[in-house]
Formats: structure tokens, sequence, C-alpha cells
């Protein structure tokens, strides 16, 4: 299918041909009728991706501290290698769609294959949307009208924040799209309104949808002009839907309101606040949040869990109908909004209008006969497989932002065939297929898993599905590489087990992505430490940094928390280094709420001791991975894989590269010649790979994190 994609690097604007998407659990996936263009926010992606690296940092200040604090830490050149990554992957664009239910996922009701609606869906001729993203649209509203729910459900939640009574003053400042549509919902709701913006275009049509109109262009005063129009008493209210950096519009509108008036930012606008202006009228000032509540909330827009309608009466859904029953008795007049129209094939026409120009509506077309059409859920990529002679060959299912920047590099590097890359959306699989030379690109798991010319299957998915995933390939006789963590809970990992213990001799190999072993700092260790039988006291810090709740790794049922999504990294080394079976651990949690502080205490078999301090309330400048081994007299201390110190060592004192090395290369290269060669001695074994997975979820146990069992 074919989908629009913005290079944030160069800002050309491509209509790409990606595979088309299936729905899964809870969405539903829809053939695109119409889209529209949001000129205000996608212009600004545009812009951004035509200005120069300097421009892009001056743009996002934060940014620019994020990547200084990592070059302290992880070092120039792994610094510049994640920006340009992240530059370089394609940002799928858009979010009004109108189409035609294809397909519904499991666990969806009230849609039917065939239904209209309208969604966030991307510019493409396939989108897939969560059930409580997208509406039905009723018969009495065409395609072309419909395609604006999106932008009226941002314009209805700015005003329904600022709670409009009968016969109340509202301002409105900037007259785009959505500033547009709210002075008609303004008008509908009984109240006079006064609009503002330099364009006489827009101007006029506010006009002709009932409202007094200043044109800011002839050097009108909107604050005077405001104040007359309020009858000399200050408007009530005032909806900021201007695009600007300039502080002005928030001054003018506390200007302008009457004493204790109330004023909502929709737009983008610069921030900085006259406490005077304020406090002096006691005004109120709040931004509003896009569609409206349940926006960015994992369980309700992901998970599809609404709010109870008795408390949350305005979702971002039940704004989405709002908007269509408004546009089904004649209330909205959304027509006049159109200003240009493009068939999808000449997207970078339409982007070259919004670019160059200031339109308002522009609305994408897509061919009728797509309706009913099966999009297929591949493409290939490179139809002439590698020539390398290896005897690996490999599919990948996932390709988020470790597989794309870490993970598939790597597994390109190791000269091992790339057949197949399989990712949700089909744009990320599609980016690294083309990039990294593999030969196709889906959206369909199962053509990678019934694929026979794959022998090895590489998990890079969520970590909820990595033990379905294992266990499928190994089924189906394929090597398995899986990212961290194995499995979530114990009922997963004794089921694994047991797999593999009926599989027996013939069992394929099973490989965790415990890269940190396979580092040529730990590997210097190795060789340091030698045959030394003496007991090891080993420590791991980790200034881990702070995630936000929401985050999909503390989803207990998802990402099983950050304990068994990143800290078996830590025990897993230590483990290695201890070179014994974990004997006994005894784990403390600081914050009973969060558990993302915590100290893991490990003993091994052979007398070594071990501990894991894993750690969110530390600050950037300290190293993230410090790792400290004490053993015979000596001590070695390896900081942010980087650098490695020795301490007492006899010819040894240090050794550092110019880069962060955490084995990833190396980790990779280990399982393709494995599968190449049979050989499987320089792979983690199983007994290792199960006693660390049991000692992760004994931990997660101990500190109480949900799901752990």
């Amino acid at each position: 299918m074919k989908q629009i994609l913005q290079d944030l690097k160069s800002g050309m604007t491509k209509v790409e041909h990606v595979p088309s998407p299936g729905a899964s659990t809870g969405m539903i996936a829809s053939t695109s009728v119409c889209s529209l263009i949001s000129a205000g926010t996608e212009r600004m992606l545009v812009d951004f991706g035509k200005s120069n690296i300097v421009q892009k940092a001056k743009q996002q200040p934060d940014k620019v501290k994020q990547v200084l604090e990592k070059a302290r830490t992880d070092g120039i050149m792994s610094t510049v290698h994640a920006v340009r990554t992240k530059l370089d992957i394609p940002m799928p664009l858009g979010y009004c769609n109108v189409g035609v239910i294809q397909e519904v996922g499991a666990g969806i009701s009230g849609y039917e294959i065939g239904d209209r609606i309208v969604s966030n869906g991307k510019h493409a001729e396939v989108v897939v949307v969560p059930k409580n993203l997208c509406a039905k649209i009723p018969d009495d509203v065409d395609d072309e009208t419909a395609v604006f729910t999106v932008i009226a459900a941002i314009a209805l939640q700015g005003i329904r924040l600022i709670k409009p009574t009968l016969g109340e003053t509202v301002a409105v400042s900037g007259l785009g799209l959505i500033g547009l549509i709210a002075v008609q919902l303004l008008k509908a709701n009984g109240c006079r309104v006064i609009g503002f913006d330099y364009d006489e275009k827009k101007l006029a049509l506010a006009a002709s949808f009932g409202a007094d109109t200043v044109n800011l262009s002839s050097g009108d005063d909107p604050v005077k002009a405001a104040i007359r129009f309020s009858r000399m008493r200050g408007v009530d209210a005032v909806l900021i839907t201007a695009s600007t950096k300039s502080n002005e519009p928030i001054h003018q509108a506390a200007a302008m309101s009457r004493k204790r008036g109330r004023i909502v930012l929709v737009g983008v606008v610069g921030t900085q606040i006259s406490r005077s202006d304020f406090y002096e009228k006691e005004l109120t000032f709040q931004v509003s949040c896009s569609y409206g509540p349940g926006r960015y909330d994992p369980e309700y827009e992901d998970k599809g869990h609404d709010y109870p309608f008795g408390f949350v009466r305005w979702t971002e859904q039940r704004n989405f109908e709002a908007a269509l029953d408004m546009m089904a008795d004649g209330r909205l007049d959304l027509k006049p909004l159109i200003s240009h129209r493009f068939a999808l094939d000449d997207a970078a026409d339409a982007y070259a209008v919004i670019s160059e120009g200031d339109p308002l509506g522009v609305v994408l077309d897509y061919p009728r006969a797509n309706i009913g059409t099966e999009f297929s859920k591949y493409i290939e990529v490179d139809t002439k497989p590698r020539t390398t002679g290896s005897a690996a060959c490999i599919g990948f299912i996932g390709a988020g932002n470790y597989a794309t920047s870490i993970l598939i590099p790597a597994f390109s590097k190791t000269g091992a065939r790339l057949k197949s890359i399989a990712s949700a959306t089909g744009v990320s699989s599609a980016y690294a297929a083309k990039k990294y030379g593999a030969e196709m690109a889906t959206t369909d798991v199962g053509l990678v898993l019934e694929d026979k010319d794959i022998n090895s299957i590489v998990i890079s998915t969520r970590h909820n599905s990595h033990a379905h995933f294992v266990a499928e390939g190994l089924k189906r006789g394929k090597n398995v590489f899986v990212e961290k963590p194995l499995t979530l809970n114990r009922f997963q990992l004794n089921d694994l087990v047991s797999l593999c213990t009926d599989l027996g001799n013939e069992r394929p190999l099973l490989m965790v992505g415990f890269n940190r072993r396979y580092s040529p700092f730990v590997r210097k260790i190795m060789s340091l430490l030698g045959r030394n039988d003496q007991p090891k006291s080993i420590i791991m810090t980790v200034n881990a940094g702070e995630l936000p709740s929401h985050h999909w790794t503390q989803d207990p049922d998802v990402g099983g928390g950050r304990i068994i999504g990143e800290a078996c990294h830590f025990i897993d080394l230590i483990r290695h280094l201890a070179g014994s079976p974990i004997a006994g651990v005894k784990s403390f949690a600081m914050d009973s709420q969060s558990r993302d502080s915590v100290v893991i205490n490990l003993q091994f078999e052979n007398g070594s001791i071990g501990a894991v301090n894993y750690l969110a309330n530390g600050n950037k400048s300290f190293p993230k991975e410090r790792l400290e081994v004490f053993s015979d007299g000596a001590v070695l201390q390896l900081d942010n894989f980087r650098s490695l110190k020795g301490f007492g060592w006899p010819q040894f004192g240090k050794l550092s590269g110019f880069r962060q090395d955490k084995g990833q290369l190396e980790c990779a290269s280990a399982f393709v010649r494995a599968v190449e060669t049979g050989n499987a001695e320089q792979l983690i074994p199983l007994s290792e790979l199960i006693d660390v997975m049991d000692c992760c979820l004994t931990v997660a146990h101990q500190i109480g994190f949900a799901g752990s069992d």
C-alpha cells in the first residue's frame, strides 16, 4: 500500500510503498477514502525536516540537553550514531482520516466491515486504529465533511474547558481551521463571538459564520476592539488557536478579559505570562489537550478501556461523535474550509502548497477502487539474496527503536542473509529492510514463522510477546535469538522449560540478548580473572534514571517492570563473572510505589557475592553503568563500557575505547556463528538463561511487583 512519510533529515515528503497492516486485538483496519492535512501541525514537521542541524537544535533545546548528557556518559560516537539513526527513521504523517472498515480485530463490538468511520489514522491507503480513536459516520454526513472531525474535536475540547454559557462573549485568537470551527461551535452554543487574524480570506469566512472580526494586518487593536464588542465589560473568555512564538496573544487575551475571565490555549504560542495581567483580574488559564479526556492515556487509547459515562461525559471518542452530530444537523458548515484537493500520488504538491502558502483544509483523495481490495501484507525490497555464503537465514519479528538502531544493523554486519523483517505498522520494517538489505518487509509475523528458508528468528517485540514467539519459533525448528527478557512470569518460564525438555537434543539454538557479557571490556575482565577460583565480590551500579509510570515497560502485563525488563542484563552479567549458579537472592525496594530503585543482593554456590544497585533517583552526570569486581586483593572498575581501570593488577592499568561498546555486535555474531557451525559453545547455556530468569522473577516477587508470578 502507499503511505505518506516525512524525512526528518531532508524535509522531503514522499509517498512510499509499505506492507499493509492488519487489525490485531482491539484494533480496526479501514481502507482510506480521504484524509485531511493539518496545515499548522504538519507544516511544522516539514519545516523542521528542512532545517539544518543547528536550526533543529534551536527548535528542541530539551533534546539538545539530552544529547549532551548522553555524549558525556556514552561518548561522542555513540551519541552521533543515535541522533543520526533517530533522524533517519521516516515519520508517518496525518491524523484526520475517513475510511471504510475492512477488518475488525478481536474484542471489538459495535463496528462491522463496510462501516464508514473517522479516525486519527495516518495518510495511508490502509490505517489501523484503536476502537476508542474512531467513530461511525452518520449516513447524512459526506466523507469530505467528516474528514474534519478530529480537528473539530480539538476545537470542541477547548470550548468545553471554557465552559461558555448562553449569551457570553468569547474571543477567538487565530482563525485557522480550528479557529473557524470554534467560531461555528461557539455560535451554535449561543455565544457572541469576535475573531482576530491577519488573513482577509479567513476573516471573511469567520464573518460568514456570524463572528465580528478584527484584521490584525491593518493595525487594528484587538484589545480595544474586543472591549468595545463586550460593551466595555471585557470578554468572558478567550480561545487562543493561533500559532506563533510570540507571547503577545496571551498578553492580549488577559488585557481584553473581564475580571475572572477564562483563557484556554489550543494553539502553539509563547507562554511567558505576566503575573500582573492575571493577578489583578484573577484570570484562569488552561492548556487544552488535543481531542479530550483519554488522549495519551494508554489504558484508554491502546487497551480500549473507556471511562465511565456517568463520571467522564466527554471523552475524545465522544467528542468525535458530538462533532459528527453537529455536522449531521447542519450546525457545522465545513465545505467552505476546503481550499485544495489532491490525489494521494500528488502528496508532494500538497505539501508544497502548505510550505509555501497558508491554505486552510487540504484534502487528500484515495482511489475508490481500493474499497474491498486486499492489500499485500508484504513488499519485496531486495529480490537478490546475499551471496555471503552464510548458512544463517534470519527473519526479524519487531522493528522498534532498539531493533532498527542497534539489533538489525548488528546482524547485518555479521554477513548473515536477512530474509524478512516484520513490524505491526509496516513503516519501520520497510525502512529497516531497505536500509540494511533485507529481502522482504511485512506486517504478518506468520510469513516469517512459516518461511522455510528462514532457519533463525530474532525477536525484538514488546516483552509480553517474547515467550509466545520463542515457543512458536522453537516448535517450527528455528533457532531463536530473543531480546531480553525471556519470559514475563513463571507460568511462561515453566512452559518454556517443558518445551525445551520435550524437544531434547533436537532443540534448535536459543539465545537471549544479554550482550554485556560479550563486550570486549567484560572479556578483558574475564581474562584477567583467569582461573582464579577465589570467591569474588561484584557490584553493579545502574544509574537508570526515571521513567514515567505510564511507559509501557512499567505495565506488569506488557513490559513486566524494569527489573524483569532491564535489570536482568546486570543479573546475567554478575552471574557470568561469578561463574557459578545463583544460590540465593534478597532484594529491597526503596519506593513501594514505583519500585524503580532496588538493591538486589546475590549469593553464588562458589561463595561469590554480588549486588545490583538499580537506581532511578540519581543524576545523569554520573556514569549510567558502573561495574566493580573485587578479587584476591585487586579491583577492576568499568565505567559505561568505555573505560576499564585496574587496581592492584600486575601489568594492567587501564583500557579505554573511543566509543561505548556493550557487546551488541559480538553477541549477534556469536549467534550467527553458532547457526553456521552448529557449535553453541559461545552461546549462553540454557541452564544459565533459566537461572537468571528465575532470579529476576524472584526479585520482582520480593519487591511486590504485580504480574511477576
